[in-house]
């Protein structure tokens, strides 16, 4: 009987590390989803299950590996491939690279000597991808900062898609980008801070359906609840190549779902600078100026700004 008791758990242990080991694989293979990567959390905690059984049915027999120098061994090989994979170094980062799971994220940036490109999945029937095909003083080895956001019909932002990724750097080199989102942060922070006192002295038990230009949420430009009320928004872009003595570009696209385009090319829109605002209590804004003849290599960073939309139930395929 305790036979066949060892044998079914075994048997238990072996198919779920089986099924570990298929979802695993698929999960490194293919494009990411739920239903995978979920199988195998799951399965794991039975797994666990299953491992705990096991040792509780062989406790005798696996004692005597406490006692061996083989213990020791496969504690120091273990715990190192765990910091191996935590750290990360290149040669594992190439490997990691082959990935088709990108994970769940709705961004996703990617570099090359001849474009930059950036995808943006608000919902599975909504894809966005930007496409800048660099120009001639594009350095690859030092590249630009960077910033790609959103902002609503007003000019206010409502949501940073990539950030530079020196971020401290970038918010000096990209002043115009900083300016929108320290606005943003102080707004955000006035509507938190004033949200339950206007509920309190209202009764209004929650807010709801989005003001016109003042909400939030990028969603509800992107993809607005009425579609019969579409809330057009723009995609910026700012870029600054470090060292070039000039200061940063603005690029910029409006998007209306009221009048959907596949295809939209970004324009040059110009440079920022600072300037007095005397009807904001004397802070700071910043203006975007014609760019003049003083600027040659920082109008070389991008060649081209392809901004593509797909509307359809392509989009939720590609998923």
């Amino acid at each position: 009987m305790m036979d066949r008791k060892r044998s079914f758990v075994s048997l238990l242990v072996a198919s779920s590390f089986l099924v570990l080991a298929v979802s695993g694989i698929l999960a490194f293979l293919r494009p990411f989803s739920m239903g995978i990567v979920g199988l195998h959390a799951l399965m794991g905690f039975l797994f666990v299950g299953f491992i705990g059984w096991h040792i509780a049915n062989n406790s005798r027999h696996l004692s005597r590996y406490l006692r061996s120098r083989a213990l020791w061994v496969t504690t120091g090989i273990t715990v190192g491939a765990t910091l191996l994979f935590f750290w990360q170094p290149a040669p594992l980062r190439s490997v990691l690279a082959l990935s088709g799971n990108l994970g769940p994220a709705l961004e996703r940036f990617e570099m090359t000597e001849d474009a930059l490109t950036f995808h943006y999945r608000p919902a599975p029937s909504y894809q966005m991808a930007l496409s800048i095909r660099t120009g001639n003083a594009f350095r690859f080895d030092q590249p630009p900062h960077l910033a790609i956001w959103l902002e609503n019909a007003s000019f206010y932002h409502i949501k940073t898609l990539h950030p530079p990724q020196d971020l401290v750097a970038g918010r000096a080199a990209l002043p115009y980008w900083d300016s929108k989102v320290r606005g943003w942060e102080k707004a955000k922070r006035e509507a938190d801070e004033s949200g339950p006192a206007l509920t309190e002295d209202s009764g209004i038990d929650a807010i709801s359906a989005p003001t016109q230009n003042s909400s939030f949420d990028p969603a509800d430009y992107i993809l607005p609840p009425d579609s019969d009320i579409p809330m057009p928004y723009r995609l910026l872009v700012e870029i600054d190549q470090p060292g070039d003595d000039q200061p940063s570009l603005v690029y910029s696209v409006e998007i209306d779902n009221a009048d959907p385009r596949a295809y939209q090319l970004l324009e040059l829109q110009g440079y920022p600078k600072r300037e007095p605002d005397d009807e904001n209590d004397g802070d700071e804004t910043w203006a975007l100026y014609y760019v003049d003849e003083g600027f040659d290599t920082a109008l070389e960073l991008i060649d081209s700004a392809l901004l593509t939309i797909d509307r359809s139930a392509s989009a939720a395929k590609a998923r």
